[in-house]
């Protein structure tokens, strides 16, 4: 007997298949392709472009984008707000359009975020060759710009018969719904084959649900890392954006609860406790706490949940300086559960943990140790106060003034997102989070541009909430034009637009390593032809203006309060521009190193005592093994 089926196009068939895929973990289910972001050129309008039409908004949502780029930051605002249980597509022409998905794919997969990427490609008959924006290979026929994803993608395929898609979707659902593999997904789809019809079985696109899955540790791991745990004067949690993917706030409370054991976070696990619960030491790190990063250089084990370790975190491998110091890590893949020479414990985190606490049941820590930690986390709280206070209400603020007066603004449940500059130091030392996905820093690429798509995603994702984009002047020109969507779609994001003339963190960086800040300063050229003249007059706010938003400016402190209230209680896309002190730093100092390499040789005064520093410096790192 034939199976039954039903003919459409290629470009159909995906579209059908995809909004008939649902993940579901726990119980709750989800929708695996909540939507569908695209730009429209000649290699996509005739297929995806008619195929969504024809699907229909119910069927598969669209969403109209700016800018390649922006569209998969906004995909995976949207997959991290959602705790990677839901994704969004993105599809594009061919050329340019394509290859502009690079940097959101490397950002996605970094950061183990899904996403579907649908780019066009050339014709697989080749019938018109070349074609237009086709990169002609001189000794690979089968060569096209989307091979650039292939590195930046988990997983990768190029349609060029119909039948082939099966699998490939198949293959491509599997990857976006496993938290051990997932990332950045690209099916490359020639123009030709998205129009070309065949008879799919209607099986393909029936209704799938694709388990998440929560494995549990290995007993013999279990019982090692409890041993470990136990036998440790000085433990110390580091928990990792994998707490958040795996809903495990709950577990990591009651396990440090249980036994005592501070935690310190990253940049994506910060939150992973509230900030005022006594076990919670904030950041860890380069950027970390003096509380965080003191104990870490004292600890005896530490133990890692759902982290990568990142330079960032590790202070290039300088932070955990114990001689004798050892490594516990839980972490769902196996390839970061076995960095720094750990013991693994490869597992849920939420599992693993539960699975932890129940097995230290009756272990806690000294009580001097706790009292030791609560003393640190009380006197970093009293540097927090002294970063955000403002004394004269009508002075202009500081950076870290601006964070002190959204701080009094937000409620427990707003989204606060940034990226890249200054604002992700500052924000890992001081912010106060208050739930789970209130903060929303990209760490893993820190890429400028990812504020306001992002925003726009998390908005999508969770209509209910208050959201905040955090930019810089720097990373506010590298990519606005999704404003245009905020507004097309009504979402009421918040910009929070901070103009100090440049790329601050990079000046800083540049001067500390013996660059000088050379090139890091919008100004203009003096006559000598350095940067050095006076600072562009740019207005980032009459553009945001100019782009749709509403636009509240701020010159003081006072008003920068009024502004931000305002701007929460609206329901339009609202931008708060303001200003900042740049003579006069309130934010915090490293608490631990950052390795950055500093010229060997050099003839300027600045570079050659830079160079001392770095030698002394990077005397202190390690390999742990």
């Amino acid at each position: 007997m034939s199976q039954p089926t039903v003919r459409l196009t290629v470009a159909q068939a995906l579209v059908r298949f995809l909004s008939a895929q649902y993940t579901e973990r726990d119980g709750v289910r989800h929708r695996l392709i909540a939507g569908t972001w695209g730009i429209f050129g000649h290699g996509n309008v005739a297929g995806l472009g008619q195929a969504l039409l024809e699907a229909g908004e119910e069927a598969m949502p669209y969403h109209q984008g700016r800018n390649e780029q922006a569209m998969v930051h906004a995909a995976v605002g949207h997959a991290r707000q959602l705790n990677r249980l839901s994704a969004q597509a993105v599809t594009t022409s061919i050329g340019p359009g394509a290859t502009n998905l690079v940097t959101g794919a490397a950002l996605a997969t970094i950061n183990r975020l899904p996403v579907l990427l649908l780019p066009g490609d050339y014709f697989a008959s080749h019938a018109p060759d070349p074609l237009l924006q086709q990169l002609e290979h001189p000794s690979e026929a089968d060569v096209s710009v989307n091979d650039t994803l292939r590195p930046v993608s988990r997983y990768f395929d190029r349609i060029t018969r119909p039948e082939a898609l099966i699998p490939s979707a198949l293959n491509a659902m599997r990857v976006l719904a496993d938290p051990a593999e997932t990332g950045a997904v690209t099916l490359a789809l020639p123009q030709d084959v998205q129009a070309q019809a065949y008879d799919w079985p209607r099986e393909f696109l029936a209704e799938r649900i694709w388990s998440v899955r929560r494995p549990a540790p290995d007993p013999v791991e279990l019982a090692a890392a409890a041993a470990a745990i136990r036998a440790a004067r000085r433990p110390l949690v580091v928990a990792g954006g994998g707490v958040h993917h795996s809903e495990a706030e709950a577990a990591l409370k009651e396990f440090a609860e249980a036994t005592g054991i501070p935690v310190a976070s990253t940049q994506a696990g910060k939150g992973s406790l509230r900030h005022d619960h006594p076990a919670d030491l904030g950041g860890i790190g380069h950027t970390g706490t003096q509380v965080s990063d003191d104990l870490a250089r004292a600890a005896d084990l530490v133990i890692g949940v759902g982290t990568r370790y990142s330079d960032f975190t590790t202070a290039s491998g300088t932070l955990f300086a114990e001689p004798d110091v050892r490594f516990v890590n839980l972490n769902i893949t196996g390839f970061d559960a076995h960095k720094l020479a750990a013991r693994p414990l490869v597992c849920d985190a939420r599992t693993g943990l539960t699975a932890l606490t129940r097995e230290l049941s009756g272990h806690r820590v000294d009580a001097a140790y706790e009292a030791e930690y609560r003393a640190g986390k009380e006197r970093w709280e009293a540097v927090v106060e002294a970063a955000y206070r403002a004394e004269d209400e009508t002075a202009t603020p500081t950076q870290t003034q601006v964070l002190g007066a959204l701080d009094a603004v937000v409620g427990d449940d707003d989204v606060v997102i940034n990226a890249a500059g200054s604002l992700p130091g500052d924000l890992h030392k001081l912010w106060r989070a208050r739930s789970p996905r209130q903060y929303h820093l990209e760490y893993g690429y820190s890429c400028m541009g990812y504020e306001i798509p992002a925003g726009i995603g998390v908005q999508q994702a969770a209509p209910e909430r208050v959201v905040w984009s955090l930019v810089g002047d720097g990373t506010y020109l590298m990519n606005p034009t999704e404003i245009v969507t905020a507004v097309q779609e009504r979402l009421p994001v918040n910009i929070v637009l901070i103009q100090n003339h440049g790329y601050a963190s990079i000046g800083g960086l540049s001067a500390q390593t013996g660059g000088e800040r050379f090139g890091t300063d919008y100004r203009y050229r003096a006559a000598d032809g350095t940067f050095t003249g006076a600072p562009l007059p740019l207005d980032l706010a009459a553009n945001a203006a100019s782009l749709g938003m509403d636009v509240l400016r701020a010159g003081t402190v006072g008003e920068l309060r009024e502004a931000l209230a305002a701007a929460r209680a609206s329901d339009r896309p609202t931008c708060v521009y303001v200003e900042t002190d740049i003579t006069n730093p309130t934010s915090p100092g490293a608490e631990a190193w950052w390795d950055v390499p500093v010229a060997e040789v050099a003839s300027r005064e600045a570079a050659v005592a830079a160079r001392e520093r770095y030698e002394q410096q990077v005397a202190d790192r390690r390999r742990h093994l």
